[in-house]
């Protein structure tokens, strides 16, 4: 299996906790968004084969927050306060799943955005989120 990345994409740049067993992650700056993808392998999948939809949706999140900060004040903090996922098809081992959001409104204090989710190119899921910018302290500033 290759972890070959399309066009555009390279090594994720925010890393974390709940992210590190699943690399390598990848994304790619759009215009307006951050598109996240990975070679779904054996750390993404559950006990029938199929990539896990906890794995969808904590990437979705990720990546539909990202694109959501990208439209507000720089150093603002996010954090999801909805979130909807539906599963539309199953992504497979070994197929490149890219979560492509476009955020629909960023405002002061709310944010909401939606996402798609290919598996090579495939429609397998669709996500919706709504996001509370949080106000800036001092300490978070720091």
């Amino acid at each position: 299996m290759s972890d070959d990345a399309p066009a555009g994409f390279a090594p994720h740049f925010k890393t974390s906790g709940l992210t590190a067993p699943w690399e390598p992650l990848y994304s790619r700056r759009t215009a307006d968004a951050f598109q996240i993808g990975l070679r779904a392998g054996p750390a993404h999948a559950n006990s029938r084969g199929f990539v896990h939809g906890g794995l969808i949706a904590a990437l979705a999140d990720n990546a539909m927050g990202l694109s959501c900060g990208l439209q507000l004040e720089p150093g603002s903090n996010l954090v999801t306060v909805g979130l909807a996922v539906d599963f539309i098809a199953t992504a497979r081992q070994g197929e490149w799943l890219e979560i492509r959001p476009v955020v629909l409104k960023a405002g002061k204090s709310l944010a909401f955005c939606t996402a798609t989710i290919h598996a090579d190119e495939r429609l397998c899921a669709r996500a919706n989120a709504t996001f509370r910018a949080l106000e800036r302290t001092t300490a978070a500033a720091a």
